[in-house]
């Protein structure tokens, strides 16, 4: 049931804007290598955007929001509601992405991709087949039709962005229950213990988390989740409609050649899907931070991903990745201001 283009390859990153970026690199005033990960963030995004000196100015984010049924089960510290609350708090501009995005000129927009909300919320869009999931411990989350609905959901959203001409994009997320159903899918696809990839989520206690990962493990048990089940059949079973709808944007980016700025755990658990789905996406994807989460630590080793900071962030929101930014405007702009030796009249390293 999963659109057809979602397995369409994505384009290979340019080897030709790659080396050409190398060469830069060795010529500018520094030693090779000097600036460490700064050089090799700029050399990477040369050959993502097929430049020799990219750039990160035009960089939209984002933010799918939906409710979890599963929330029923008390396995988050805030009581559903807050999902539609923080809509409101996201459009009025007093969300903690609303102020990153603004201080960072980022255009920000908001999707309802599957809230409780009846109605509605000025300044949202909305796009989705129904409100909330179905709670994943009695039942399927999501019939395959509402899966495809938010895969496409998030397509969407990636040609909606198109008029920023992006550089780079970013996705975020909001849902109370999230990071019950983004463990659930890690455990399910990677073949690990819930008890591995639960973290404290809203701010869950030791007891709360072992509740939590209980809830998660018994779900897998009553879905036959095991080791090698297909990625629809996990998404459909214990899935949400904004990590579903982050993976499809994350495609869909991918195949338009745009860079994916990846957030925390649970866009990493969307990118991990993503990959799944279609692997030719990988190369397009640049890893922001190390959330505090426990499983994120588990998603990024499967990815193959090193995050640029650290900072023992656990909001979402894309938050993290937001704060990254300037990182990699930094690096661009290191890689294209800097004089080259030449131009400096300096001495270069001797031969």
């Amino acid at each position: 049931m999963l659109p057809e283009w979602i397995s369409l390859d994505c384009a290979a990153p340019s080897e030709l804007h790659r080396q050409a970026a190398l060469e830069r690199q060795a010529q500018l005033t520094k030693p090779f290598g000097a600036l460490g990960r700064l050089e090799q963030v700029a050399v990477e995004l040369a050959a993502l955007q097929a430049l020799e000196r990219p750039g990160a100015d035009r960089v939209p984010v984002v933010l799918f929001a939906g409710d979890h049924g599963i929330a029923a089960q008390g396995v988050s510290a805030y009581p559903p509601e807050v999902t539609v609350q923080m809509l409101h708090n996201f459009a009025a501009g007093g969300a903690a992405i609303s102020v990153l995005a603004r201080s960072l000129g980022c255009p920000l927009e908001v999707v309802d991709v599957g809230t409780l909300a009846h109605e509605p919320v000025p300044g949202v869009v909305v796009d989705k087949p129904r409100r909330g999931t179905r709670d994943f411990s009695t039942e399927a989350a999501l019939t395959p039709e509402e899966v495809a609905f938010a895969v496409e959901a998030g397509r969407r959203a990636v040609l909606r962005q198109a008029d920023h001409a992006p550089q780079l994009v970013i996705f975020g997320e909001m849902g109370i229950g999230n990071t019950t159903s983004a463990a659930a899918i890690a455990a399910a696809l990677l073949s690990c213990a819930p008890a591995d990839t639960v973290g404290s989520g809203t701010g869950l206690d030791a007891d709360g988390r072992a509740r939590k990962a209980a809830v998660i493990a018994d779900a897998l048990r009553q879905h036959g989740l095991t080791a090698g089940a297909a990625v629809a059949d996990v998404l459909k079973a214990v899935g949400g409609f904004e990590i579903i709808a982050m993976a499809g944007a994350i495609v869909a980016a991918a195949q338009r050649r745009w860079p994916v700025l990846v957030d925390g755990f649970i866009v990493s658990v969307a990118a991990l899907v993503a990959v799944r789905l279609n692997p030719s996406c990988r190369p397009w994807l640049l890893f922001s931070h190390r959330s505090a989460e426990r499983g994120h630590a588990i998603v990024l080793d499967a990815l193959g991903a090193r995050p640029l900071i650290d900072l023992d962030l656990r909001l979402g929101e894309a938050s993290g990745a937001a704060t990254a930014l300037p990182i990699i405007r930094l690096a661009c702009a290191l890689h294209g201001g800097m004089a080259t030796f030449a131009e400096a009249a300096v001495s270069g390293a001797k031969s």
